[in-house]
Order: structure tokens, then C-alpha cells, then sequence
């Protein structure tokens, strides 16, 4: 598809070179933003070009990193300089100078040189501020907390079954830390490195440092635990100072009591912490944490990251985190031991980002109130009232209401509620710190809005809001068209990403809460457009090899704080994410070191389920979860398991042999290949009818796997994608795939330039998809295809269609091959009624473009090519149509083929105006690849 670049540097008018000046921007050390705490020994370093001009290329760059910015402005890289560096490489670049030190901050510039040989500018100075890169480098800081657990309380791994009386009652203290120090000549620089378990917020003089929510991120404690890296220069002042820290439980310690999903102990909050100040003079001073702190018991009172979260405000200690404080009555700090392994917290964290106002108030009882928020999502409530001392407040979130409009958390796990107590001095504000919930409305009992009548002289809510929260990923994406359901069914998709993009990539912001893995490969390539999820990736793929047992097998949830029964721990669809993830990244990013660090996981993955195959067939696991068939959905019904897992085992085999070459093992490339081989001869045998042109039952998810995984001989592809158009025809339409099959059905149809399909599945709201769940009232993708009441009402594992938005109407995708975007394809999808269509996407190299308008017999697409790319734009046009790029008229039957003409070109923008004699309608044509 792709010419050669000579060639197109010598193609008409529409690819001439205009010279222009080329500068830098968004400069990225390990895919963020002058980041803090970064322990790579070798960073990652990328840059985006940025011209006017068309086709540009960088041909050599030139990198200087320095340790501090004044070498850096008489471009000395003290630390290194590349020097010129012919190469277009201005992703993923590592750095190669001499050896970091830890908890240092390092200055970086670059320049490049175009096609013509012309240098640009210096860009922008960078930073990035280094880590601790051993367990020495935390200068002795130990691990504290308020009370060390006995081994005897120690719950690990969690359970499932805690029936038992011991279990049921074991609430742990939530202590408050603090230690005062004294800061006597001017500080340069205050760097804080620091973990809390299960979570931690810091505050420094009297206020909490930072906007997280939720730090540290979610890991196997026994395993390892992340630290979070802070610049606290800002808060500190000369004289006396004052460190606290609160702590809550997350998934380090689960009570009982309330709902739980599970049951489990790593041991009581505790944290770990080392503050460096870097003074003007030149010397420095390290504030540790051991048992000069102080600890008492803190105002939350229950902390449960499934159960909910109690504050007694009566238990305040104004000014605990202030240099003024008197702590004599708090006790000495303890030693506990900590997780064996500390890493750097590189992923976006938490943050609290919408808020939610109620849309309608409805008193339900007496004392009880429900609030109707609007919209379903990853929240915590935040209310504002007046009241009595010692009067207690219960809030209770929910998806849904009940028949008598009470909260019904019947589906998803049940008592979730917190308490708060007032402390009686006016109006008071609080919100839960240490457990998030996936709700609408929230039911409030034991108070009464300000202004409704209030005999019983309850507290007055004076305001009350849902504060949205998810992960930090910048957006990078948008989406927009004519039909408004696809407008609709984005946004629908898109709350249940929010809201399920936590530390892990969710199931859902309630019942679980668990990384459940096939969501990370198979929603993944919808995410990825829409948000930058390269550092959140990057934190499942080292959950996944911390996870994976001795005997090669990744289990379906990481971190695998309890260990599921059957398919719900061992099913291939899931485990083999630790294939798939990671080569996913290389494709979406172009990072190489990711295949490095996981190369070891994959191979003991795919031998394990080499162990477990029956002559290379593979008959375990869940199969096509949630697929639609006669009964409640759950496992799968209509496909059997031996094709999803086997298909993905052969896929598996497909990925790892091209890892192999990538990685330069040559034998491994072949072994694999010649595995994928057999396994790819027994599943035909076992499975393909050839007189029929079908794979097993014929479902949807066996024909569509068979043929996305390239498990089809190329003479039987055309008529086994028929059957699948015809199965959905004979479905009046429908979906029957499920959580496995749903996405490769999408990807074969859109691949095979049936599109039309897409649009006839999804553009209606009668039956079992997104439109039904719409018309039912969902504000967030559910659980089931039919939005049953039954079921989660927050779930992205069916989020695929986001995907065909970008690739297939817009028509944004890479060339089968191309890595990060690198080469791009520009192939809209005018179906239906869709008149228009628009989406952006900031790739590793700038923003791509696309943007269709159709009208009667006209069509107009607007693209833009980020430059050091290349693209092949496609435009619905007939063989005699008229066509101009930019206002000149080019010549239609140079580039036409299949009922579109075809231009390739570099970086720009273009402007393509086709006039057809028919109106314009979507080819079927196929687009090979994926």
C-alpha cells in the first residue's frame, strides 16, 4: 500500500516540499511531562516536530542532558550529548550518557535536522527528576505505623469465604502521623519521597500536598509497593516545620462488617517516607521516617475500599499537621516490616475531576432523602452541613434506585454506606479520602435539606455534590458525527472507561474493583484513542509478571490479591494479556523496553499453556463471557471454549515469534512460528468445516476470531466472513458475540470494508446493545448487552465500538506494521446516514485529523499529518469523478482503486474535495491488515 519515499518526494504538485522552519515541542521523558521520580537507569526520551510546511522529515537529531540548566544554555551535555545522530527515531529515544544519580534532577534539550539538512532551533528545556534506585537510597528511612500486626492476623492471600466470627469483626486503627523539623538557611530544593499502605495523604504545614487521590497505586504488597515523589520546595519555610500523614486501608487491609468482594490483610497502615532538602550552600539534610515520628488514632473511624468509609468529626486534632501542634499525648511511632520491593510510581494517579450537582431531590421516608446526580460514574460524595455535635449523618451511593425509590445495591454487593459525625461548630464539609463508589444517587438519611421542614431538628444538608474520579490520563482524543445514538453511545462508553480507569483497568467502581485482564487488551485499543494510557499500561504489565506463578500461569486478575476458582482464575483470554499488552504498547507507542522486560513472562506464559493443551488445543476458561444465548449471561453459550482459547493461544504463538525478531532471537522466532503452525493445523482440523465455510457452532465470536487471528486459509476467508455478515442478518441485526468475541467481530468487519454492517448493528435501540441500554435509561456502558437491572450498570468490558469511531468512521488507523503511528492511514467510512464525522487523535508524533462532511453527490475530508509521518488518504470517489487536494485539481485515475481515490503524502494539511456523479456511499472494499 505503501510506496517507496522517493517516490512520493517526486510525485505532482500536491506533494511538493515547502521549505519551512521546523521547531520542537512536547518533550517527554518516559511519556510525561518534566516527571518526577523517574528510576529507569536508561529514560525514555521523545519529542514531537512542529512546521507549516508539507512532508517534513527529521533526518538527525542531537540530544544534550545536563545536571543543571546553566551548562544547559551553553549547550554543554555535561551529562551526555548524543551528538548528530542520523535517524528519524523522535520516539522512544534512551538515553545513553553516564549513570544517574538518585534523587537528582536532570535537564534536557534537543534539536533535529529536516530533509533538507536544515537544523532547527534548540527546543524548550525539559526536565526529569530521578528516583530512588535502591533500597540505600532511602538514607534508612523505615517503615512505621501506629501498631505493628501480629502474624497470626495476616490474611494473604485474601479469601472469598470469611463466614467465619473472626473475620467478620476486625476493624484496625487509622492512625495520624507526624514529625516536626527545622529547615535553618535558605533551601534550594525539597524533594519528598513517599508510600503509604493501603493509601496516604500528605500534608505539610498545615495542608495537603498535591491534588491525588488514592496514592499509591494498587499493588501486591507482599510482593512489592510503589512510592509517590513529590516537590515540596513551595511548602516549607526557614524555622520549624511539619510533616503528617493520615493513612487509609485500600486493598491493604479489607475489614469486615460491611460488603467486601474479599477479605485480606497485608498488615496495619503504615508508611515509608524520606524528605531531601537541598540547601543554597550546597549541602543537604534527609528527614526519614522511624521512631522519632508520632502516632495517635485519626477522625476516619472504618475504612473499607468495598464497604465505605466512616469520619467522626468530633475526633479532629486542629492543626495535628502544624509545626504548633502539641503531640505529647500521641505515642512514639513503631517499625513494621514493609513490602520486600519499592518502585517508583510512574503511572498518572488519581484525581478528582467532575462535580456533580443533583438534578432531582426526592424524600423517600421520615429522615431519608434521595439525590439523583445525574450521571453514573467513579465518585464520592461531598456534602456540606449544619448540625448538632455528635449527630450522625449515613450516605449510602447507588447505580440504581428501588421500586419506592430507595438506593438498591442489590446487584453489586450490599451494605456500602458512610457515616459521618458532626462535630457541631457551624457549617461543616467532608468528603471520604480512602474508598471511591460507582453510583448515580445517593440516599441520605438522618438529615434534611436546608429549607425543608426539620421537626426533629436533624442536620441541614447545605450542599451536596458527586465528585467524579479516574486516573489522570490526559485526554487525547475526540469524536463526533451527525448520528446522534453514536454521539450518545461515545458518551456511554467513554463514562464506563472513566470510571473503570483506576491504578488497574477496572471491571467496575463497586462490587470488585479488581484488574481483570482481558479489559486491558481487548478495550484497550479503544482507550488508547481517546486517552494516553502508556504509563497505566506500563503498571499492568509489571502487575502481570509480579502475579504470574511458578508455574508460568498469569491468573485473570493482577495484582491477584485472592486467588479465584477455575475459569476465574486460569482462562486464556485473560492470562494471555501478558502477551498481548505488551505488544500492543510497541505497536501504539513504539517502546521496545516493555518487550524486553516482559519477554521473560511471555515465554513461561505460552509454555504453560503449552502444558495444559490437548494436541495444541486449548479447552479452558470462561470463553466468550457475557455472550448472548438462552440463558443469563455469564460463561460463554454459543461459542465453545476450545475456540476463544485456542484462537488465542495461537495468537499468542503469532505475537511472540514477531517479539522475537523485534528483540533479535532468531531461534525463538522460528520455534514460535513452527508452534503457531501446529497449533493453527489442529484448530482447522478440530474445528473448520470447509463445505460450510464455518468454524464450530458459527457463532459470530468463533467465525470472527478465526479470521482476525489469521487462523483462516486465505481460500476459505471470503466465505467465512459471508456466514458472519449472514449470522448477524439472520439476528435481525443483533449482537450475539460477548466480552471476547465482540471486539475481533467489529475489527473483521471494519478490516473487510463492512462498515455498513457495523452501522446496522448499532444505529438502533430494539435490540440487545448499546442503543437498548440508552433507551433504558444507562448513563454508563453496562455489564450485559441488555442492560439488565441484575448486573453491573458500570462496565467498560464491552467498550469496542469506540474503537471503529476513530478507526472506521473517521477512519484513523496506522498501517498494518507501522509502530506508534508512524505511518498512518487516513480511510474514512461515510455509512448510513451519517453525514459527517470528526475525530482528533495526539499520537506519539502530533495530532491526526480527520474530519468528512458528505452532501448529495459531494464529499469533503479534511486531514492533518503530523510531521516525520507519512499517510495514505483515502476518499469515496468514482473513476471519473473530479477531485481537488488544497484547490488542485489532480488526476483521479493515478490514484483510484475500489471506489476511492488513494493519496499517499507526508506531514500537512489537505483538503480533499471529491464530486461524484452518485451520491457518496461506503465501498466494500478490504483493508488487509490489522
Amino acid at each position: 500500500m505503501m510506496k517507496s519515499w522517493l517516490l512520493l518526494l517526486l510525485l505532482g504538485t500536491t506533494h511538493t516540499i515547502v521549505a519551512q522552519s521546523v521547531s520542537l515541542q512536547h518533550l517527554l521523558c518516559e511519556y510525561q511531562d518534566n516527571p518526577m521520580g523517574i528510576d529507569a537507569p536508561h529514560p525514555a526520551l521523545s519529542w514531537q516536530l512542529r512546521s507549516k510546511g508539507t512532508n517534513i522529515r527529521q533526518t538527525a537529531y542531537r540530544v544534550l542532558v545536563a545536571d543543571n540548566p546553566a551548562a544547559l544554555d551553553k549547550n554543554r551535555g555535561r551529562i551526555w550529548d548524543s551528538k548528530k545522530v542520523p535517524s528519524d527515531q523522535s520516539v522512544q529515544v534512551l538515553y545513553n550518557g553516564k549513570p544517574l544519580l538518585p534523587a537528582t534532577t536532570y535537564y534536557w534539550k534537543v534539536m533535529v535536522w529536516d530533509q533538507q539538512g536544515k537544523p532547527s532551533a534548540w527546543s524548550e528545556t525539559a526536565q526529569w527528576h530521578t528516583g530512588l534506585f535502591s533500597p540505600h537510597d532511602w538514607q534508612q528511612a523505615q517503615w512505621i505505623g501506629y501498631e505493628k500486626m501480629p502474624d497470626t492476623a495476616r490474611i494473604v492471600p485474601a479469601i472469598t469465604n470469611d463466614n467465619a466470627p473472626k473475620y467478620r469483626y476486625r476493624k484496625d486503627i487509622l492512625p495520624l502521623l507526624r514529625k516536626e523539623f527545622n529547615i535553618a538557611k535558605p533551601l534550594q530544593k525539597a524533594t519528598v519521597y513517599i508510600s503509604g499502605l493501603g493509601q496516604f495523604d500528605l500534608h505539610l504545614n498545615g495542608k495537603k500536598t498535591g491534588d491525588h487521590f488514592l496514592d499509591p497505586g494498587w499493588t501486591k504488597y507482599d510482593q512489592h509497593a510503589l512510592y509517590v515523589t513529590f516537590d515540596v520546595t513551595e511548602q516549607l519555610h526557614t524555622g520549624t516545620n511539619a510533616l503528617g500523614v493520615m493513612l487509609g486501608n485500600g486493598f491493604f487491609y479489607v475489614p469486615g462488617e460491611r460488603y467486601r468482594k474479599l477479605t485480606g490483610a497485608f498488615g496495619y497502615p503504615q508508611l515509608i517516607c524520606r524528605l531531601h532538602l537541598q540547601y543554597n550552600d550546597g549541602t543537604t539534610e534527609n528527614i526519614i521516617s522511624d521512631t522519632t515520628w508520632k502516632a495517635t488514632p485519626g477522625p476516619v473511624t472504618f475504612s473499607s475500599i468495598y464497604g465505605g468509609e466512616d469520619y467522626n468529626a468530633t475526633l479532629e486534632q486542629p492543626g495535628w499537621d502544624t509545626p504548633s501542634f502539641d503531640d505529647a499525648s500521641w505515642r512514639p511511632a513503631v517499625t513494621v516490616t514493609g513490602p520486600p520491593q519499592l518502585e517508583a510510581q510512574t503511572a498518572a494517579p488519581l484525581k478528582i475531576f467532575d462535580r456533580f450537582t443533583p438534578l432531582k431531590i426526592t424524600q423517600t421516608g421520615t429522615n431519608t432523602w434521595v439525590y439523583d446526580m445525574g450521571q453514573n460514574a467513579s465518585a464520592i460524595p461531598a456534602i456540606s452541613l449544619k448540625g448538632k455535635k455528635g449527630m450522625v449523618v449515613r450516605i449510602t451511593p447507588a447505580e440504581l434506585i428501588t421500586e419506592k425509590g430507595l438506593a438498591d445495591q442489590s446487584a453489586v454487593g450490599s451494605p456500602v454506606f458512610f457515616n459521618y459525625t458532626l462535630k457541631g461548630t457551624g457549617a461543616e464539609s467532608w468528603q471520604p479520602q480512602f474508598m471511591y463508589y460507582g453510583f448515580r444517587y445517593i440516599q441520605i438519611d438522618g438529615a434534611v435539606p436546608a429549607g425543608k421542614s426539620n421537626p426533629a431538628g436533624l442536620p441541614e444538608i447545605q450542599t451536596l455534590y458527586s465528585l467524579h474520579t479516574r486516573n489522570a490520563a490526559p485526554t487525547i482524543g475526540q469524536f463526533s458525527c451527525s448520528n446522534e445514538l453514536f454521539n450518545k453511545t461515545f458518551k456511554l462508553i467513554d463514562w464506563a472507561i472513566r470510571s473503570n480507569t483506576a491504578s488497574v483497568f477496572t471491571d467496575c467502581p463497586h462490587r470488585e474493583k479488581l484488574g481483570w485482564l482481558e479489559e486491558a487488551h481487548l478495550v484497550g485499543s479503544s482507550i488508547r484513542y481517546n486517552y494516553d494510557i502508556a504509563t497505566l499500561c506500563r503498571k499492568v504489565v509489571r502487575d502481570m509478571i509480579h502475579a504470574q506463578t511458578a508455574d508460568g500461569l498469569i491468573p485473570d486478575i493482577a495484582p491477584e490479591y485472592v486467588q479465584f476458582d477455575d475459569g476465574f482464575r486460569d482462562s486464556p483470554e485473560w492470562g494471555s494479556n501478558g502477551i498481548i499488552l505488551p505488544w500492543y504498547m510497541y505497536q501504539w507507542y513504539g517502546d521496545k523496553s516493555v518487550l524486553e522486560e516482559s519477554y521473560p513472562m511471555m515465554t513461561r506464559y505460552v509454555n504453560y499453556l503449552s502444558q495444559k493443551s490437548n494436541h495444541h488445543i486449548l479447552s479452558h476458561g470462561l470463553g466468550d463471557w457475557y455472550d448472548i444465548g438462552p440463558k443469563f449471561p455469564g460463561e460463554s453459550q454459543l461459542t465453545p471454549k476450545g475456540i476463544t482459547a485456542t484462537a488465542i493461544y495461537y495468537y499468542d504463538l503469532s505475537i511472540l515469534s514477531k517479539v522475537a525478531t523485534v528483540l533479535g532471537k532468531t531461534a525463538d522466532a522460528q520455534k514460535y512460528e513452527a508452534q503457531s503452525e501446529a497449533v493453527k493445523q489442529a484448530y482447522n482440523r478440530a474445528f473448520f468445516n470447509d463445505s460450510t465455510k464455518q468454524y464450530a457452532t458459527g457463532s459470530q465470536t468463533a467465525n470472527a476470531m478465526s479470521v482476525y487471528m489469521q487462523l483462516t486459509d486465505p481460500r476459505y476467508k471470503a466465505g467465512v466472513v459471508e456466514n458472519i455478515v449472514a449470522d448477524i442478518r439472520q439476528h435481525n441485526n443483533s449482537i450475539t458475540a460477548g466480552d471476547i468475541g465482540y471486539r475481533y467481530l467489529l475489527r473483521v468487519l471494519d478490516d473487510e470494508g463492512r462498515s455498513d454492517v457495523i452501522f446496522d448493528m448499532n444505529s438502533r435501540s430494539d435490540v440487545p446493545g448499546y442503543g437498548l441500554q440508552l433507551a433504558k435509561g444507562a448513563t454508563a456502558l453496562t455489564e450485559s448487552w441488555q442492560a439488565y437491572r441484575d448486573a453491573s450498570n458500570n462496565h467498560f468490558m464491552l467498550g469496542h465500538l469506540m474503537e471503529w469511531f476513530y478507526s472506521g468512521l473517521a477512519g484513523i488507523r496506522p498501517v498494518p506494521g507501522s509502530v506508534a503511528f508512524h505511518d498512518i492511514v487516513i480511510r474514512p467510512e461515510p455509512v448510513g446516514d451519517v453525514t459527517f464525522a470528526k475525530a482528533s487523535y495526539l499520537s506519539p508524533y502530533g495530532e491526526i485529523v480527520s474530519d468528512w462532511k458528505k452532501e448529495d453527490n459531494t464529499f469533503t475530508l479534511r486531514v492533518r499529518i503530523p510531521a516525520n509521518c507519512r499517510a495514505t488518504i483515502y476518499a469515496p470517489a468514482e473513476s471519473t469523478s473530479d477531485v481537488t487536494v488544497n484547490g488542485v485539481a489532480v488526476a483521479i485515475e493515478k490514484g483510484y482503486k475500489e471506489g476511492r481515490y488513494i493519496m499517499e503524502t507526508g506531514s500537512g494539511e489537505y483538503l480533499l474535495h471529491v464530486v461524484n456523479r452518485r451520491p457518496v456511499t461506503s465501498s466494500a472494499g478490504s483493508y488487509a491488515g490489522r
